[in-house]
């Protein structure tokens, strides 16, 4: 272990201990064990199939064994007669009810059909619905499926989105979406831009994919549906916004949200993936309308590769242009990013976002950006961890280690020469987005230093091999992530006892909100955090939130339920003040006791403990002025967008033999303001990682040209395996953020922005080389290693 790996290790030691020997004077910034951890662990955690209502039956989709294809006849009658089926459906059906039948689509500059729940005439991918069968259990249900008939007449089919455009010869998805476009966004100055390029003395350019991913959470997506006339729908899923899940299931049932009841339990991973609507807890919830009886749906792994939403999929060319020294005058790109066969809610619209972050942490003095939202005929691309800010930040880094082999400077210098300066903030980008706090240099140093940078440095500018025979390199990658944004809700309950319930409308899915949240009410009410109770997830006890993705939980939903528990102590101090015959500005609070303020002699008799005040607040005859209960409610808006960031930096060793690629250390830090759980950062900075890890070297989904999807399953999807994740150091800087009171920004997304370019920078470095596309497999490291030895 190095002295980097000790120190740190040695620091979060400390930090557990401090939180288990109950002296900290406050649970923010200690390093709390996760409550939710117990049920996990000992498997009592409730999953949504784990729900299993009386009656319930089930529901298997018949999809597309075609990437595009009209419909010529869709059979159900054999199924409809096998025994234990209670119905199969299709468009037909579906048109001839009440329910439009669509998802719900925004934002684009077409007139194209929203994705329908079942397809109408004619299908857009490999694995689109066609049909429904339910029947009393899953196998039945499964077994009618394969008894279903369809008739396909193929068509010619297009899986990548550069030559979905222009490509003349190119099927054509939609009537109403000339050359496949579903929108096109610009952001800068396209004329300074190419102003800054006319003088710059140098122009290093790249030609990139950022590979397709698919989401593979622990668990699969999940609908359990009831329905009553008196009562409605009550869905239990899998879902990252219960209430945006419950506003878009009324959309397309056709009903008021009034009439839906959302409730979700447990959920083993989100990653974006979870938090769209998709056809399948829509259908769940019409059969169960149509059948009057509880309809289970649960994805095979299978059906989630084949329907998605999967993730990234960008091709981009993009220019840097810079002076003699090193100074970046300007930054250029277009990029062409897949919608898939139908755009899925707000999906095609998160191309547009993708230039917001090309600044990175550079002072740079133009970018203009083109981004094409293009449809083809893939499952349909949705926002994946990261959502445009991994695409963004995988283009600038790897145009800066081009630039620094162009003017044979070292990436790390070419880098702090550019960072923008600590005085600079707010900072606002030649694109418009202004950057809240910074500090950027002593997060990169610490990332430098940690690593041992110089030193790897020094060593491959001689020999290249080590005495292991293998190639080396090092990798650096800076980054920032825009966080948190809209609004949510956050209701704190102090019971007639003392206890306190807490209610956020966001949903925790592994992010720790149960212990987050109660170290803040903790503190905030100055009670222990174990008599905090926090709840999340159902639509007809929490009040209107909008979720958890965009790294925005602790940041919206913390702010949320701290304000909602200083409101309660404010509420408290006059019910105190009341008790104690004063003014409740001469009423003192400190750990769970009201006294008057100014003296410090006071007796039993002239001080109140928060619990006798919640009695009292629940009690008959509460004070005149006041009435009763102990509770508030906020819904908490950002003023403006909070921006972490960080610098991570890698070391590689490549067999030249076989292409096998070793990250041999990994160290991430990151700067995400006030850490109200150090730990649980941490964890989220680790899963990131892994799955930015994934992305550089194993994952991409494959289409043929027929529009197949060949990695449908986990055999051939190449989900990172424990052997390929490196033990991942951490450390941090902490720059508050000025936009809301806990000075907090999000962590979730930081290390799927930052370890893509960290690793391809590395393995680059170690074969001298400017570029290698994502995935670096073994297979693709040795054939570029072959192309290099036949060139020589």
């Amino acid at each position: 272990m190095s002295d980097t790996e000790s120190t740190h290790s040695s620091q979060r030691i400390d930090d557990l201990e401090r939180a288990d020997d109950g002296d900290s004077e406050a649970y923010t910034g200690t390093s709390e064990k996760r409550r939710e951890d117990a049920v996990l662990l000992t498997g009592r955690a409730e999953y949504t199939d784990d729900h299993e209502p009386e009656g319930t039956v089930h529901l298997a989709f018949v999809r597309s064994e075609h990437g595009h294809a009209d419909l010529e006849g869709i059979d159900t009658s054999a199924a409809d007669a096998m025994d234990g089926v209670l119905g199969a459906y299709t468009w037909d059906d579906i048109a001839a009810s009440s329910s439009p039948g669509r998802l719900p689509l925004s934002g684009l500059e077409r007139d194209v059909p929203a994705h329908p729940v079942l397809a109408t005439d004619r299908v857009r991918y490999h694995g689109q619905p066609i049909a429904v069968v339910v029947a009393e259990d899953r196998y039945r249900a499964r077994d009618a499926v394969e008894a279903v008939e369809v008739k396909y007449d193929p068509l010619e089919a297009v899986v990548d989105p550069r030559t979905a455009v222009i490509d003349s010869d190119a099927p054509q998805l939609f009537e109403d979406a000339p050359d496949n476009l579903a929108m096109s966004a610009e952001l800068g100055d396209a004329e300074a831009t190419d102003e800054a390029f006319a003088n710059a003395d140098h122009i290093v350019d790249v030609d990139l994919e950022n590979n397709r991913l698919i989401p593979s959470a622990l668990e699969p997506r999940a609908a359990i549906a009831e329905y009553n006339a008196e009562e409605g729908f009550t869905v239990t899923m899998t879902s990252q916004s219960p209430h945006g899940h419950r506003r878009k299931l009324a959309h397309t049932l056709g009903v008021r949200e009034g009439e839906i009841r959302v409730i979700v339990p447990h959920v083993g991973g989100g990653f974006g993936h979870k938090g769209h609507h998709h056809p399948g807890e829509a259908m769940a919830a019409w059969c169960a309308r149509e059948l009057e009886r509880p309809v289970k749906w649960t994805a095979t792994r299978s059906e989630n590769y084949l329907e998605g939403a999967h993730g990234r999929d960008h091709r981009t060319t993009a220019e840097l242009a810079l002076d003699d020294d090193g100074t970046i005058r300007g930054l250029r790109t277009e990029a062409y990013a897949c919608a898939g066969g139908y755009a899925l809610g707000g999906g095609a619209r998160v191309p547009g976002w993708y230039g917001k972050l090309l600044s990175s942490q550079y002072a740079i003095d133009a970018i203009h950006c083109t981004a094409h939202s293009v449809f083809t005929n893939t499952a349909p691309i949705h926002s994946y961890r990261g959502a445009g800010r991994p695409e963004s930040i995988y283009v600038t880094e790897r145009l800066l280690d081009i630039a620094a082999s162009e003017l044979e400077m070292d990436p790390a210098e070419l880098r702090r020469k550019n960072l923008i300066s600590s005085e600079s903030f707010p900072y606002e980008t030649p694109v418009g987005t202004t950057y809240d706090s910074g500090n950027y240099e002593p997060a990169m140093e610490k990332a430098l230093e940690g690593i041992d940078y110089e030193s790897h440095r020094n060593d491959s500018d001689s020999p290249t091999k080590s005495d292991d025979g293998r190639l080396r390199g090092v990798g650096i990658a800076n980054y920032v992530e825009s966080t948190g944004g809209g609004f949510e809700s956050g209701l704190v309950r102090v019971l007639p006892d003392g206890d306190v319930e807490v209610y956020a409308g966001t949903h925790s899915h592994g992010q720790g909100h149960e212990t987050t949240y109660a170290q803040l009410v903790a503190d905030a009410l100055e009670v222990p955090m174990d008599r905090i109770h926090v709840s999340e997830g159902d639509t007809a006890s929490i009040p209107t939130g909008t979720g958890t993705f965009g790294s925005r939980s602790t940041i919206v939903g913390g702010n949320a339920i701290v304000e909602s528990a200083e409101k309660v102590l404010r509420k408290a101090r006059a019910f105190a003040a009341a008790e104690l015959e004063v003014d409740p500005d001469r009423v003192d609070y400190a750990d769970g006791t009201f006294s008057v303020a100014s003296d410090p002699d006071a007796t039993a008799d002239e001080s109140v403990s928060f619990e006798t005040v919640a009695e009292t607040a629940y009690g008959w005859g509460v004070p005149d002025g006041l009435e009763p209960g102990l509770e508030a409610t906020t819904f908490y808006e950002l003023e403006g967008t909070a921006y972490t960031f960080g610098t991570h930096a890698c070391i590689v060793a490549v067999d030249p033999d076989t292409g096998d690629v070793e990250i041999e250390r990994y160290l991430a830090v990151d700067d995400c303001g006030e850490r109200v759980n150090p730990m649980i950062v941490d964890g989220q900075v680790h899963g990131g990682v892994a799955q930015g890890i994934g992305q550089a070297r194993t994952e991409q989904v494959v289409y043929d040209d027929d529009g197949t999807l060949v990695t449908n399953t986990m055999d051939s999807y190449g989900v990172p395996r424990a052997a390929d994740i490196p033990t991942i150091e951490t450390d941090e800087t902490v720059t508050p953020s000025p936009l809301n009171e806990l000075g907090v920004k999000g962590i979730g997304e930081g290390g799927t922005i930052a370890a893509p370019p960290a690793v391809v920078n590395a393995v680059c470095d170690a074969l001298e080389v400017d570029h290698i596309d994502m995935p670096l497999t073994d297979e693709r490291v040795w054939q570029r290693l072959s192309d290099l030895e036949r060139d020589e």
